[in-house]
C-alpha cells in the first residue's frame, strides 16, 4: 500500500542516511522500523512493555566472574613494582 508521510526534515535524514549505511532502501528500513515499534513486548508480563531505560538491567549478570578475575590481574600487575621506579 503507498502512503504519504509528513516527516521532520532531520528525522527523514536521519532514516535514510541510517537505511543506506545499512545497505537498505529508505522503504524496508520504514518498514523494519514499525514492524518493530508493533511488535509484542519482548518480556513475559502481560501490560504495559518495559520502559527503555530499564531494558538493559541485569544483562550483564552473566559476566560478573569474568569481570571479577579481570580486576583480580589489574590487581596483581598495579602490585609489581617496576625497577625504574623503586629508587
Amino acid at each position: 500500500m503507498k502512503t504519504t508521510l509528513e516527516l521532520p526534515d532531520p528525522l527523514f535524514r536521519k532514516a535514510k542516511a541510517t537505511a543506506a549505511a545499512r545497505g537498505q532502501s529508505l522503504k524496508d528500513f520504514v518498514t523494519e522500523a514499525l514492524r518493530d515499534k508493533l511488535a509484542p513486548p519482548r518480556s513475559g508480563r502481560a501490560g504495559a512493555p518495559e520502559p527503555e531505560w530499564m531494558q538493559g538491567f541485569g544483562k550483564l549478570r552473566r559476566l560478573r566472574r569474568e569481570t571479577a578475575r579481570v580486576q583480580s590481574a589489574i590487581d596483581q600487575e598495579f602490585e609489581v613494582i617496576e625497577p625504574e621506579d623503586r629508587r
